[in-house]
């Protein structure tokens, strides 16, 4: 494993670039700084729904991801390395299929709320679709892995289907959109 921080404050980032995990140093505003950034406000909107009461099965799940999200921020740290693979996605396709299984289908859209703790799973799912547009955007500049990409994408599925399972386990239902409403 890389270098371990001792020391926080370094100073080193005080002329606007940061480190990568391959000792290079970007402008803080770099594409690649940009994606590591929201999929590490991801895995931070995740440990605040972890915060709610929920069933054991979906914190695990949560759990693995949050260790998942720190390999992915790991991976766009050290350009060309790899460290999602497809069992990862696989892990992903899985609980998809399993959770999406006990909901019935959808024929609105809903609106992200319900319970407290599937009005959180929403905010991690919107967190989540930016941290897979910031991946596409280094994308275009820089040669990133697919895993990643694809990884984010179905996360931000889970996270939906979390919802819903969210407000099923509070005793609710989703939050239909009423496309006809009167104003």
């Amino acid at each position: 494993m890389g270098n371990r921080l001792s020391k926080i404050a370094t100073r080193t980032g005080d002329d606007g670039t940061t480190g990568l995990g391959d000792g290079s140093r970007v402008q803080k505003d770099d594409a690649r700084i940009a994606a590591i950034g929201d999929v590490d406000e991801l895995n931070s909107q995740i440990g605040v729904l972890l915060c709610e009461p929920l069933p054991g099965s979906v914190r695990k799940a949560l759990v693995d991801i949050q260790h998942d999200l720190f390999d992915l921020g790991g991976e766009l740290c050290i350009p060309g390395h790899s460290m999602i693979e497809e069992a990862h996605l696989a892990r992903l396709d899985e609980w998809l299929a399993d959770y999406n299984g006990t909901l019935p289908p959808l024929k609105e859209f809903i609106l992200p709320g319900g319970s407290r703790a599937a009005a959180l799973a929403h905010v991690a799912r919107t967190v989540c679709r930016r941290a897979e547009r910031s991946i596409v955007a280094l994308g275009r500049v820089e040669t990133v892995n697919d895993a990643p990409r694809r990884y984010v994408n179905r996360l931000s599925d889970l996270l939906f289907v979390f919802a819903r399972v969210m407000n099923r386990v509070d005793g609710g239902t989703d939050v239909l959109w009423k496309h006809e409403r009167r104003k």
